[in-house]
């Protein structure tokens, strides 16, 4: 289970990110505690902030996200043990709390928020080494439920070098674009380059031009005129791009190579443009209309399990109640005897198994759901990795096309690159097939209980 923190302000913000129904197909308010409000997680984080009004702290939260591995099926109960290590670990023992549960693409996750202020001292919890911490108390969830530690966690050389920010995947989502196929791209023309001609034909050859940025050194502009920072995307340092094009003639600015681009190809990228948008619209209104119903009728489910436990809770209560006698000399018999201690305690256990039992079902329901939603999730996942080798090809002609209107030759035929791009996406596809009946074979056995294979 991979965790995630870090300290921040802004209640208003956060409780707004973390309700939000309109990226995430279920959110559940699991817990509020140790707030006045323990119904609304927005006046709960409010409170959190006027109390730290009182005292120099800016960021008064501490904000948590886990994410469990992929094929791995988790329930409540483990992610409300990874919840209550990583606040012992990180020393937030007793502070107020919030857990929220996000749904999305047949995924759960979890949310986790400490108010870091300690009313007694009206001082803040210092939180040191949290990144530190956090990745000792996600080994310690691997380990102990048997998933498969990433590379990166077995080995910090081995972290993947694709990896991006989140700004990059804003810019990249901005651009519609997949940001590991554009840092693949970066860095295979880096490595391949040995000088800046090189780079630079390699760059234009795949629809980047080169200009010299405002604040971030070398950039590549591509024919939407959006800027990428070199040294970012290709993965190496800042230095060593220097070093490259130290010597060289003067890159023209930023704006100047979008002026050029646009005079080049103003009309032709247009409707290009055009094309992209429409191919990813084409094929979306089926998926997504199973995929809303599917989201409406799970929400039905759960709502009506909800009423059901309800109601039988409270007949169970009032079942309960009827066992201890309520007055009179029954009662102060019961009393002399022991016989209502006894009974007292049966319903506390009864009580106590019922929510378990409730918690059971939540949990067996909520799994049933995301097996389903997974399902429908491999059906999107395939139509996504079309429409990217569609556009490897519409984005490989219009890089033939800006070298064309220079009177250069194109470099690679469109069929080839989507047909290049294709085998690595079905090897990939093999590979994560693989995996994720890996994982199910495992939560079968697991579920089966020990001795099974005997």
């Amino acid at each position: 289970m991979i965790l995630k923190g870090n300290q921040r302000g802004n209640a208003a913000n956060l409780a707004k990110h973390l309700m939000n129904t309109r990226d995430n197909e279920h959110v559940e308010l699991h817990e509020l505690r140790g707030f006045m409000n323990e119904d609304d997680l927005h006046e709960a984080l409010k409170e959190a902030e006027a109390i730290a009004k009182g005292t120099r702290c800016q960021q008064h939260l501490f904000s948590l996200s886990l994410s469990p591995p992929q094929d791995a099926h988790v329930d409540v109960a483990t992610f409300e043990t990874a919840i209550e290590m990583a606040e012992l670990k990180l020393g937030l023992s007793g502070q107020p709390r919030a857990v929220v549960f996000h749904e999305k693409e047949g995924r759960r996750h979890a949310h986790a928020v400490w108010s870091r202020i300690d009313t007694d001292t009206m001082t803040a919890r210092q939180l040191s080494f949290t990144k530190r911490r956090l990745m000792d108390v996600s080994q310690e969830l691997y380990l102990r439920h048997g998933w498969d530690m990433p590379k990166g966690m077995l080995d910090r050389a081995a972290k993947n070098p694709l990896t991006f920010t989140r700004d990059e995947w804003q810019q990249a989502q901005r651009t519609k674009q997949d940001p590991k196929i554009i840092k693949a791209l970066f860095k295979d023309c880096w490595e391949r380059s040995d000088s800046v001609d090189a780079l630079k034909s390699a760059l234009e050859a795949r629809g980047y031009y080169l200009a010299q940025g405002d604040r971030r050194g070398v950039v590549a502009v591509d024919y939407r005129g959006e800027a990428y920072a070199l040294s970012r995307w290709s993965g190496v340092k800042t230095k060593d791009v220097t070093a490259r094009f130290k010597g060289t003639d003067a890159l023209p600015s930023v704006e100047d190579q979008r002026q050029k681009i646009a005079g080049l190809v103003a009309d032709n990228l247009r409707d290009h443009k055009k094309q992209l948008e429409d191919g990813y619209k084409r094929l979306r209104p089926t998926l997504e209309l199973r995929r809303t119903q599917m989201v409406e009728r799970h929400r039905i489910e759960r709502t009506g399990l909800a009423e059901l436990h309800k109601g039988r809770e409270a007949r169970e209560a009032a079942a309960r109640a009827a066992r201890l006698p309520q007055k009179g000399f029954g009662k102060l018999w019961s009393r002399l005897t022991g016989k209502y201690s006894e009974l007292k305690a049966q319903n506390e256990h009864d009580a106590w198994q019922s929510l378990r039992r409730d918690q059971a079902e939540r949990d067996k329901m909520i799994a049933k759901q995301l097996d389903e939603r997974q399902r429908l999730q491999e059906a999107i996942r395939k139509q996504r990795e079309e429409r990217l080798q569609e556009l490897v090809a519409v984005r490989q002609q219009i890089a033939n096309y800006l070298l064309m209107k220079q009177g250069k030759n194109p470099t690679v035929m469109p069929k080839d690159a989507a047909a290049a791009h294709g085998r690595k996406m079905d090897t990939a596809q093999k590979t994560r097939e693989q995996r994720d009946n890996k994982g199910r074979e495992r939560t079968r056995l697991r579920d089966r209980g020990p001795g099974f294979e005997r």
